[in-house]
């Protein structure tokens, strides 16, 4: 709203308000110089401002732990870097592998054994040189080779054995490097329990914001939301409220409520910190003027009207509600007027002389 103090002179000047001044027309240079708003019909909606930080989506962000102890002989990523799916990030020397190796190899010898032996017991059987039970005997050994065999190639594919004692740590999926605890020459226990790289795909987000508990009966799902950061304030990004976690931390007194945000141009950064803007509408409508063409005089509230360049006049209007950079009317205009919004104190002034 314009503010203006007026001081008036007399109870008689207060109440002679002009809604138009005789002979009074906008000059052709004032014209250039205004703006005009029609008074339109909107649901009313309600704006509250949160505040909270850029997470990364917890559906797309997954630890990387070594699956074997050992030398650590290279790192190829750092925070911060995008990585593809498959991208080697670490190698590991480590002799676990070679435990796997030789697991394989006895397995696969065990099988060649079995499986001659299976053949030897047939041809003998067929010459009445052994019984069917030897068959039968061989046939099992022959299975619990297959078995073997199996798992073994199948802890192989775990490792990602290919050759020699080297195990290679990929990404997961594609995404940033967020998180890191590996550097080159480090000795990784076989037992360690912490994970060496944190991988997320930012390509959304989410903006987790903090609901004091006066606030909790103002939000919803499904609300619309308006998030920017520090980083770029200038920009606005688009979400909504897609959940509400009903818990309230007991050391901020906070619940915390979720909106997923597109980040394909990845201009929002994990744990940065944003506004939030959520919007609720009522669901009943009222007549709207931008808040500034609104002007406020001695405890009231006017607009300017604007009909031609030689019909404008003052209106006075009973404000119901402003919300930001809308205001909604409860009297004193009607649908489809145009109102001046730009240099309109200049004119409420002229016309007030």
């Amino acid at each position: 709203m314009v503010a203006l103090s007026v001081l008036s002179c007399s109870k008689k000047e207060e109440d002679a308000k002009p809604q138009a001044k005789k002979g009074f027309e906008l000059s052709s240079t004032m014209l250039k110089s205004i703006d005009l708003a029609k008074v339109e019909k909107k649901y009313i909606e309600d704006d509250y401002n949160f505040y909270g930080k850029i997470s990364a989506d917890k559906n797309s962000y997954i630890d990387v732990y070594p699956l074997v102890g050992g030398n650590v002989l290279s790192v190829n990523a750092e925070l911060g870097d995008y990585v593809k799916k498959g991208q080697v990030l670490a190698t590991i020397r480590s002799t676990e592998l070679a435990e796997v190796q030789k697991d394989v190899s006895d397995a696969r010898t065990d099988l060649v054994v079995a499986q001659n032996n299976l053949r030897v017991a047939k041809e003998l059987y067929e010459g009445k040189l052994n019984t069917e039970r030897d068959v039968l005997e061989a046939k099992s050994q022959l299975q619990k080779a297959q078995d073997q065999m199996q798992r073994a190639s199948a802890v192989s594919t775990v490792y990602n054995v290919k050759k020699g004692n080297i195990y290679s740590v990929v990404a997961p999926i594609s995404g940033y490097i967020v998180q890191k605890n590996i550097n080159k020459d480090m000795q990784l226990r076989s037992d360690r329990s912490e994970n060496i790289f944190d991988v997320a795909n930012t390509t959304n987000v989410w903006a987790i914001m903090n609901v004091n508990e006066s606030d909790i009966d103002k939000i919803s799902l499904g609300m619309k939301a308006q998030v920017s950061t520090l980083s770029y304030p200038d920009k606005v990004f688009d979400g909504k409220i897609d959940k509400i976690f009903k818990i309230i931390d007991p050391e901020t007194n906070a619940m915390q409520a979720r909106v997923v945000l597109d980040n394909q141009n990845g201009l929002l950064i994990p744990e940065s910190k944003a506004t939030i803007k959520v919007t609720n509408s009522e669901n009943v409508k009222a007549l709207t003027v931008p808040s500034k063409a609104v002007i406020f005089d001695d405890n009231k509230t006017f607009v300017v009207i604007y009909n031609s360049p030689a019909d404008v006049k003052v209106r006075e209007i009973k404000v119901l509600k402003q919300v930001g950079d809308t205001t909604y009317i409860e009297d004193g205009l009607s649908e489809g007027e145009q109102v001046i919004t730009n240099n309109q104190l200049l004119i409420y002034r002229s016309l007030n002389s």
